[in-house]
C-alpha cells in the first residue's frame, strides 16, 4: 500500500472500505534499500572512463521491489478512462471504438519494422496499401487526387491551405488574395492554421438555423478573398445546406472552398464533398476511419483536392507502372509537365506520412465494404438524433436545426437549480461516464457537444441518458449524497492548476527529482 502521507484516503459509507484517492509518484513511495532486480557480479572488465563524464553524486533514483512498481502503474492505469471502457461523447472529436483486427495488423513484424529508406522492390506490400488507400479516400471524396504525407488533421489544414495559396501565386494573385473566410462553428485549428499560412481571417456568424447564410458569405466577398474554411457538417452536427452555392459564389471571385473533414463520418457514402464544391478537405483519418483520437499513437491527414489543386500536392507519389509494381515517384500523375506556373509544394513531412494509421484505415475501409461505410453515417445520425429526442427538454437545445452525427445542448434549464455545464460534465465522471466536450463551439454559451458516434448500440445510450436525467434530477443536492464517488482523484482545483501550473515534482529534500 502506498505511504499514507502520499496518498488521499476516505471511507465508502456503501462497502465500509477505505479507498486511495490520491497516488504518490514513485519517489514519495520510494524506500531505501528497496530493489525490483537483482544482478549478478561484473563478469567482464570495468569500462574506464573520463573523470569529467562522470556523475559527482549518485543519481536520486525511486527504490521500489518489483511488485511495489508493478501496481502502482497498473493502478494508475485502472484509473483511465478508455473507449474500451464505455461511451467516449466527446463531440467533434469521433470517439470510435477500433476493431482490433487493425491493431493487430498494425503491430505485425512485416509492418512496424519497415524502414523508410528500405528499396521499393521489399515493400511492395506497404506502396500498394497507400496506392488502395489513395484510391479509396479519392472514391469517398470525389476529387482529383490525395496526399497522404501530412501527419495529423492540423497539418492537413496548413497543406490545403499552403496550396491555396500555391495556387494563387501561380495566377500571379497571391499579395491580392488575402482573405480566408471562417464561421463561428469552426474548429479552433482553422483560423489558426489560416493565420500559420500567412492569410488574413474574416469571421461570420453562423445563421439561426445552425448554418452559414448566403447573404453573409455574399457580404464579406471580395476579389481579396483567398478561400472559405467551412465545416461540413458544421460543428454544431448540422449539414451546411447552402454549400453549393457558396462554392459556387467563391469560384466566380477565382477564390476556393476549403472543407474541415473532420466530420467526415457523418457523411460516408451518403454525399461526397467534390459533388458539392469542395477544392480541399483534410482527413482525420485516424478519427473517421477507426483509430479513437488521442488512442496512443501518431494520427494521419491526407489532403484530398480538385482539379485546380492537383498540380501543386508535394511530392512523391506512389505510382504503379505496367508490370504492377509499385514505387514511390517524385512525378505527379495529375500534372506531369513541369514548369514556372505549376510549381509543387516542397515535402511538409519527412518521409511518407503514418504507415500505422494508412495500415488500420485500409483495414476498416476493406472490412466494411461501401455498404459498411454507408451504414457507419447512418448509425451516427441515428445514434446522435436519438440523444437528441430523448435529452431535448431536459437539457436546453439552443439550435434547432436537423442533426446529423452530434448535438450541442447547454445547461439553460439547469442553472437555476445549480448545476451549470461544467457541474454536468464533472457527475457524468462519477456514473461513469467520459463527459462530452464542454464550452465547444463558442457560438453556443455554456455548450454540452455530444457525439455518440456509430459505434454504441442502444443499451449504452439509455446507460447515459439515464444518467443524464439522474444527475438533473438531483441537481439540487450536493455531490456526496446522490452516488458513491468512485473517481479515484479529490476534486481538482482548476482556477490554481491555470494559475500555478507545476509540470516538475520536487522531492522533499528540495531537489528535483
Amino acid at each position: 500500500m502506498d505511504n499514507p502521507a502520499s496518498a488521499t484516503r476516505r471511507r465508502d459509507a456503501t462497502t465500509s472500505q477505505t479507498v486511495v484517492l490520491e497516488q504518490g509518484t514513485l519517489f514519495e513511495i520510494s524506500r531505501v534499500g528497496a530493489r525490483g532486480v537483482a544482478l549478478p557480479p561484473l563478469d567482464v572488465p570495468q569500462p574506464t572512463l573520463e573523470t569529467s563524464k562522470l556523475r559527482q553524486k549518485p543519481a536520486r533514483l525511486p527504490e521500489l521491489a518489483e511488485p511495489e512498481i508493478v501496481r502502482h502503474f497498473t493502478r494508475l492505469s485502472t484509473w483511465n478512462y478508455a473507449i474500451d471502457l464505455g461511451l467516449y461523447p466527446l463531440g467533434s472529436c469521433t470517439m470510435k471504438y477500433n476493431p482490433r483486427i487493425n491493431e493487430h495488423l498494425a503491430r505485425s513484424t512485416m509492418v512496424c519494422e519497415a524502414h523508410p529508406y528500405d528499396p521499393p522492390q521489399w515493400t511492395q506490400g506497404h506502396l500498394r496499401i497507400m496506392h488502395e488507400l489513395t484510391e479509396d479516400l479519392r472514391n469517398v471524396t470525389g476529387l482529383a487526387a490525395v496526399s497522404l504525407m501530412p501527419a495529423a488533421g492540423a497539418q492537413g489544414e496548413l497543406t490545403g491551405l499552403m496550396l491555396i495559396g500555391r495556387y494563387h501565386e501561380a495566377r500571379g494573385n497571391r499579395q491580392k488574395k488575402r482573405k480566408i473566410i471562417t464561421t463561428d462553428s469552426a474548429h479552433g485549428t482553422n483560423p489558426a492554421s489560416a493565420a500559420l499560412a500567412g492569410f488574413d481571417i474574416v469571421q461570420i456568424q453562423s445563421g439561426p438555423q445552425g448554418y452559414v447564410e448566403l447573404a453573409d458569405v455574399q457580404a464579406v466577398m471580395g476579389e481579396d478573398v483567398a478561400a472559405m474554411m467551412l465545416t461540413n457538417p458544421n460543428t454544431l452536427g448540422i449539414f451546411e445546406k447552402n454549400i453549393e452555392a457558396i462554392a459556387q459564389l467563391l469560384h466566380d471571385h477565382d477564390a476556393l472552398l476549403y472543407v474541415d473533414g473532420a466530420n467526415l463520418n457523418a457523411i460516408l457514402g451518403l454525399t461526397r464533398p467534390g459533388d458539392f464544391g469542395a477544392d480541399v478537405i483534410q482527413f482525420n483519418l485516424h478519427k473517421t476511419f477507426s483509430t479513437p483520437h488521442g488512442g496512443g499513437g501518431p494520427g494521419s491527414g491526407p489532403v484530398a483536392v480538385s482539379h485546380r489543386l492537383a498540380p501543386y500536392l508535394p511530392a512523391p507519389f506512389v505510382t504503379r507502372d505496367a508490370d504492377g509494381r509499385y514505387t514511390l515517384s517524385n512525378s505527379n500523375p495529375a500534372y506531369a509537365q513541369k514548369d514556372a506556373a505549376h510549381t509543387p509544394l516542397d515535402r511538409i513531412k519527412a518521409f511518407y506520412g503514418n504507415f500505422g494509421m494508412f495500415l488500420r484505415a485500409w483495414v476498416y475501409i476493406r472490412a466494411l465494404g461501401s455498404e459498411g461505410l454507408h451504414a457507419v453515417s447512418e448509425n451516427a445520425i441515428l445514434n446522435a438524433n436519438y440523444l437528441k429526442a430523448r435529452l431535448r427538454g431536459r437539457l436546453n437545445l439552443p439550435v434547432e436545426g436537423v442533426n446529423l452525427h452530434e448535438v450541442v445542448f447547454n445547461d439553460k434549464n439547469s442553472r437555476e437549480s445549480g448545476l451549470d455545464t461544467q457541474g454536468i460534465a464533472k457527475r457524468l465522471i462519477d456514473y461513469g461516464f467520459h463527459p462530452p466536450t464542454v464550452y465547444f463551439p463558442l457560438c453556443v454559451k455554456n455548450a454540452l457537444m455530444i457525439e455518440p458516434t456509430e459505434s454504441e448500440n442502444l443499451r449504452e445510450l439509455e446507460r447515459f441518458i439515464d444518467a443524464v436525467e439522474e444527475i438533473l434530477d438531483n441537481a439540487s443536492v450536493t455531490k456526496d449524497e446522490i452516488v458513491p464517488q468512485r473517481v479515484p482523484r479529490t476534486k481538482v482545483d482548476e482556477v490554481k492548476a491555470a494559475r500555478q501550473l507545476r509540470l516538475t515534482h520536487f522531492t522533499p529534500e528540495g531537489g528535483l527529482s
